[in-house]
């Protein structure tokens, strides 16, 4: 009767514990601050490189003064508050096929990673590719560098995007 009274009791309590415990998900907002989405003009993947959207970087590169280095400069980007610079990244061949992403920064801060190019090997890097790239790109947006873990299960596709959003890195700060 003993044991009764004891397997009864601490099976409710175990049930009052399961049921009183709160889950909480770690998303992309919580990860990092939500930014508004920045107004960055058209990027030619192959030029790797956007024109500036500050006025003053604008009205430099239409004057003709130093363009190739208004467009490139990060520290001219770095100055203007309201200006952003978006960089393309190398295009990395995976086993499953290219992966380049596109990067964009305001000064030195990334506000948005996005996929040009994503591996193209069928309906499975398709469903891979929807698991993963959302997870990169919030760990790249908290991380605010190449530094991210792959993701398990999307070996290739977390080594391309990684290593394409490297080099967009490296190009934004040449």
């Amino acid at each position: 009767m003993l044991r009764a009274v004891l397997t009864l009791g601490g099976t409710a309590a175990g049930l009052a514990a399961l049921l009183s415990f709160k889950t909480h998900m770690v998303g992309a907002a919580d990860a990092a601050p939500v930014m508004p989405p920045s107004t960055s003009s058209a990027t030619s993947p192959a030029a790797g490189m956007s024109a500036p959207t500050s006025a003053a970087a604008t009205h430099a590169a239409g004057k003709g003064k130093n363009a190739a280095a208004a467009g490139k400069s990060p520290s001219m980007q770095a100055s203007a508050a309201a200006s952003t610079l978006t960089v393309a990244g190398a295009v990395e061949q995976t086993q499953y096929g290219p992966m380049q992403v596109q990067v964009t920064l305001a000064g030195q801060k990334i506000t948005n990673v996005s996929v040009l190019q994503r591996t193209n090997d069928g309906s499975e890097s398709d469903q891979i590719d929807a698991f993963a790239i959302p997870k990169l790109t919030s760990e790249a947006l908290a991380a605010q560098s190449a530094k991210i873990d792959a993701v398990s299960g999307a070996s290739y596709t977390s080594s391309g995007y990684i290593q394409s959003l490297q080099s967009a890195l490296d190009k934004a700060t040449a």
